[in-house]
């Protein structure tokens, strides 16, 4: 358990130092992109239709 925190902790690190090399624009279109996937996904609605008709 201890091994796999340890490793998921320097994983997450290298992401943030990777986020950091990136500029000003870079950051604004990853943040615009997932808000838009955000809102898609709040007006999103599951519906289930059967595919046999019996």
């Amino acid at each position: 358990m201890d091994k796999s925190k340890q490793t998921f902790d320097q994983a997450e690190l290298e992401l943030l130092k990777e986020g950091l090399k990136r500029s000003y624009k870079e950051r604004f279109e990853m943040a615009t992109r997932l808000y838009k996937i955000q809102q898609t996904m709040s007006r999103a609605s599951i519906s289930h239709i059967t595919f046999i008709n019996k």
